[in-house]
């Protein structure tokens, strides 16, 4: 697992990391993903939501963290949750600290499943997000359906936020939706400050992207990396404290 920061740029902390699935030599998701089969796919949920509570426990990432979860894979909500639940209990990682976000671009079709999976998961505490908003099927009849947590608008709606108009009113006006749905919104696909900036401007303060850090192979970012990235960039490595990723190209 290789996990990556939603940085909460009002509260100057790392809000959560992202839990990313990495092949067994490092391969980017898109190589692992596209093994997945509807005879496999159960199982490869069920393992990547085992590893990233496991592997962040034995890290010790002190934040909550996100994990994706494959909502055409849940057969049973109460009996497909129970793994998690083991899991959560045996590293001590509280209920509360677990996000699960399913991605808009998943055609799901069966809304009532979805919606039971979501009132089961609170039941527990767990919390939800739709991942890639505004990037695939149907995202506002989503939200007319549904009660995430929280939404994460896709990366094509915040690149280069900062010197596109119609953008920035569309991500204005999606905050203000959610917000009056008591949703709260993470900006993703954030590289620049002038992005982070123009998120900031349009109510937004959960910021995620390669402006604070790129996924770390089984590290974390802390918060006290998080003035580094408004620094230049030839400044930037030399202001970054020594993680696990940097000790191991030094060595």
């Amino acid at each position: 697992m290789a996990y990556q920061p939603i940085v909460d740029i009002a509260a100057g902390r790392v809000f959560a990391h992202e839990a990313l699935v990495r092949g067994e030599n490092g391969e980017g998701a898109g190589h692992v993903l596209a093994q997945i089969t509807d005879e496999n796919r159960y199982n490869f949920d069920q393992t990547c939501r085992v590893q990233a509570i496991e592997t962040a426990s034995r890290i010790g990432v002190p934040t909550a963290i996100s994990i994706n979860f494959m909502p055409n894979a849940v057969y049973e909500p109460a009996n497909c949750i129970c793994t998690t639940l083991r899991t959560a209990k045996k590293t001590g990682m509280p209920l509360d600290r677990i996000i699960f976000e399913f991605t808009e671009n998943e055609d799901v079709t069966d809304h009532t499943m979805l919606n039971e999976i979501i009132e089961e998961y609170a039941r527990h505490g767990l919390r939800t997000a739709i991942d890639d908003f505004g990037a695939g099927y149907s995202g506002l009849n989503k939200l007319a359906r549904l009660q995430p947590d929280y939404v994460k608008l896709d990366m094509d709606l915040t690149r280069g936020l900062d010197s596109d108009r119609r953008r920035q009113i569309i991500v204005r006006q999606t905050t203000r939706l959610c917000e009056e749905l008591g949703i709260a919104v993470i900006a993703e696909g954030i590289e620049t400050v002038g992005e982070m900036t123009a998120a900031r401007d349009a109510g937004i303060h959960l910021i995620q992207g390669y402006l604070f850090s790129k996924p770390r192979l089984e590290d974390f970012y802390r918060d006290s990396e998080i003035l580094k990235a408004f620094l230049p960039e030839d400044r930037r490595t030399d202001a970054a404290p020594e993680t696990g990723e940097r000790r191991q190209a030094a060595g």
